[in-house]
């Protein structure tokens, strides 16, 4: 599948490439802020993974097919070596991809997520999105108002509703595929698909007001990834969103370390 991306290229022409992924739900243009601030050292790719944000829609909606993604879209891009960052979701596909394919990464950094199996909160989110009548939608407010019936948290609505869009003849619709992504939800809440170790440099980033990374769960990591790291940032889930230029420092400094 040929994903959508956006690129921020550095001044420095040797500038390492960094590939990153976003979350379920989100898309590449929330790494807008942290894209340009990293393209001062890096050579930064942010894509949408399959049925989120300007990629294809397709029904085949797990971790392996990710993986496939990402590694055609490395190839076609002559990419050598890369870092690769991502968030939730995409920090599951990073995983995947780095256990599947060690050869082609340089280094993972891991955002707020562990290599294992959740019981997903975000099915209260989907059945919210799926309750927003869009057909008849009139207005952003209007859809708030029906998503707060689920999701109270103000911010959380704001994030989730940059996935609707005005039609050009009136009304809205959705940029990710609501419809196969809400049913196939628990592909996004398994564990690791691939087995074996990461040998390479590992960065976890976790938010110590989030309950996603548990102390529990240092020893999984280093299973999978002996060399891992981890890192803790006062903020919730959405660490990069919450402080960026923190975040981009601790990426950074992390990489600088190497």
């Amino acid at each position: 599948m040929k994903l959508f991306f956006r690129e921020y290229k550095s001044a420095n022409p040797k500038a390492h490439t960094m590939i990153i992924m976003h979350g379920l739900f989100g898309s590449c243009d929330n790494w807008l802020t942290q894209g340009k601030l990293l393209s001062q050292h890096y050579h930064v790719y942010t894509i949408d993974q399959r049925n989120h944000g300007l990629s294809p829609h397709s029904d085949d909606f797990d971790y392996t097919f990710m993986v496939k993604d990402l590694v055609e879209f490395i190839d076609d891009h002559q990419i050598q070596n890369p870092i690769v960052i991502g968030h939730s979701m995409g920090g599951k596909t990073a995983m995947n991809f780095a256990l599947a394919h060690p050869d082609k990464i340089a280094a993972l950094i891991v955002v707020d997520i562990a290599p294992r199996a959740y019981n997903l909160e975000h099915y209260t989110i989907a059945d919210g999105l799926l309750a927003i009548t869009i057909d008849n939608l009139t207005s952003r407010n209007e859809a708030d108002e029906q998503l707060s019936k689920f999701v109270p948290e103000a911010d959380v609505r704001q994030f989730l509703l940059k996935n609707l869009q005005r039609k050009a003849e009136g009304g809205f619709n959705w940029k990710i595929n609501l419809k196969v992504i809400a049913k196939k939800l628990s592909n996004v809440g398994v564990d690791l698909q691939y087995k074996g170790t990461f040998n390479k440099s590992t960065l976890f980033i976790k938010g110590n007001r989030s309950n996603y990374i548990k102390d529990e769960d240092t020893s999984l990591i280093l299973q999978y990834f002996p060399l891992a790291k981890l890192e803790g940032m006062d903020t919730g889930h959405w660490v990069q969103a919450e402080k960026p230029q923190e975040f981009v420092d601790l990426v950074h400094n992390y990489l600088q370390s190497l």
